[in-house]
């Protein structure tokens, strides 16, 4: 497969209904979960929509959380102060993985590589944005995730 021809992360996952079915399960979850309830309470019944928005944006779809939201700026401000956890952090990305599963992502190791990736990296900037007195980039583009050393192989 050429690099001309390598889907983004965002087309190999199916778009933007994929993300959407990937986020409503993963805020079920959310909500069901002792600990990242509290966190989560009271938030707006869109939440699931926009992080799916971000993460289509992330790998590779259209901007339209930039466009739409205000884009990394945005983002941040939403996870200032909010002293966030590792353990919090964890239970996150464990959740997250599960709905992958769930949502029927596709499951190729290239494909959870790059996904696992790029929650990894994200969640452990939010926790470290998150901390009182922290003093992070207040500006800086949505970041853009490929698939690294291993793009899907089709043979």
């Amino acid at each position: 497969m050429s690099a001309a021809a390598t889907p983004t992360l965002y087309e190999w996952a199916g778009g933007a209904a994929a993300l959407e079915r990937l986020t409503e399960l993963f805020y079920e979850k959310v909500r069901a979960d002792e600990l990242l309830e509290p966190v989560f309470r009271g938030m707006d019944a869109q939440h699931p929509k926009f992080v799916a928005m971000w993460l289509g944006e992330v790998f590779g779809g259209p901007p339209h959380y930039t466009e739409e939201r205000g884009g990394y700026p945005h983002m941040l401000e939403k996870h200032r102060g909010r002293a966030l956890t590792e353990a919090m952090r964890r239970r996150w990305v464990q959740l997250i993985c599960d709905a992958a599963d769930d949502a029927e992502l596709p499951s190729d190791p290239e494909f959870r590589s790059a996904f696992v990736a790029y929650i990894e990296w994200g969640t452990r900037l939010a926790v470290v944005n998150s901390q009182p007195g922290a003093m992070p980039a207040p500006k800086a583009p949505v970041p853009r995730w490929g698939w690294g050393e291993a793009p899907p192989y089709s043979g």
